[in-house]
């Protein structure tokens, strides 16, 4: 597929500088991102496997219908045949090949269309399934087969689309699908954009030219080639994306200040519950004649043996070396009166109001 050095240069003229500033700054702001830094490596999510099994059955899909046998027919090639050979004789060199050397519905229709040499470099466009099935085609119009053709262009992409949708989806792979989505459906809406001009744009009478078959361009099967090929290395870099910025390898993002004030009051309701859990606990506790005993037992225990302990030798001589020394008193106390303060003033304020 010969692509015009004209439409090479003017796409990068066009997309060039609106390109280019935009990766140079992600990649400024993915090198210095400080919360990307010293962030653990975890496993490969439940639902980014999933996610990342989709792309590689795409990505399987798409390398497996470029090979031949999944390939259109190419009757030029398949009987190695000029485009100006005679209809009659180019096909009974296809009947030859067929079962019982019964020319096919679609071979019968081809024979049809291959009137003259414009359906034969239109056939060499948009592949056998256009010119043999277009029931408004004709050669002095060639944009019809275009337009005939285009929901058949665009199928893979949509559906590629719908794939690039589920694996970005913030309800199915969270931020680490979620953060790729624009940028992903950008790129396939660009790919497909791309796809539909290069098709539109293609100057088949090129091929009116050729006087041998090795000097025949075979746009369609080398686009179709190009198409699946473009597809399962985008879906490839989307799943290397997905599994780098899914484990923190890369492209770590940090909360957005919403969900940073969501999980700050998720843990406050949290230790909220804790607080309301351990007075309902306390409350029981003294009410029940039982376990006030017990609590007072405990604590009357607890007191004659730390009572006992802190009248050994060794801890007296520790705590007054410790006092003496090693720990500031008069700061400790100005500590203590404050913490004091703030917490009767605050309950001073409750109980005003």
């Amino acid at each position: 597929m010969a692509i015009p050095w004209d439409s090479l240069r003017s796409l990068v003229i066009f997309f060039g500088p609106i390109l280019l500033p935009k990766a140079i700054s992600y990649y400024r702001s993915v090198k210095n991102n400080p919360h990307g830094r010293h962030v653990p490596i975890v496993p490969v999510p439940f639902r980014i496997g999933v996610a990342l099994a989709l792309l590689a059955i795409l990505i399987i899909t798409y390398i497996v219908q470029t090979l031949p046998p999944f390939s259109p027919e190419n009757l030029f090639l398949a009987t190695q045949s000029r485009l100006q050979i005679p209809v009659d004789v180019l096909f009974n060199r296809v009947a030859v090949g067929r079962s019982d050397n019964i020319l096919t519905k679609q071979d019968e229709a081809l024979r049809g269309r291959f009137v003259n040499l414009e359906s034969r470099l239109l056939y060499l466009q948009f592949g056998p399934d256009v010119l043999a099935n277009c029931p408004f085609c004709t050669s002095e119009e060639p944009k019809t087969f275009f337009n005939y053709a285009l929901p058949q262009l665009l199928w893979p992409h949509i559906v590629n689309l719908f794939a690039v949708a589920i694996v970005t989806s913030p309800t199915f792979t969270g931020r680490a699908g979620a953060q790729w989505r624009p940028k992903a459906t950008m790129a396939a809406a660009v790919i497909a954009a791309l796809d539909v001009y290069f098709v539109n744009s293609y100057n088949y009478q090129a091929n009116a030219r050729a006087l041998r078959l090795s000097e025949v361009d075979f746009f369609y099967w080398t686009a179709r080639v190009a198409r699946l090929v473009t597809l399962a290395s985008f879906d490839a870099a989307l799943g290397w994306l997905l599994y780098l910025s899914a484990t923190n390898r890369a492209f770590v993002e940090p909360p957005s200040p919403v969900e940073r004030i969501e999980a700050t009051a998720r843990a406050l309701m949290v230790v909220k519950s804790k607080l309301s859990a351990l007075g309902i606990v306390k409350n029981t506790a003294l009410r029940d004649e039982d376990l006030r005993s017990r609590s007072h037992a405990y604590w009357s225990h607890e007191v004659r043996l730390m009572g006992e302990v802190m009248e050994e030798r060794e801890v007296v001589e520790g705590v007054n070396d410790a006092l003496s020394n090693r720990i500031d008193v008069a700061n400790i106390t100005r500590d203590a009166e404050g913490y004091a303060q703030n917490v009767l003033q605050n309950l001073q304020a409750e109980t005003d109001g």
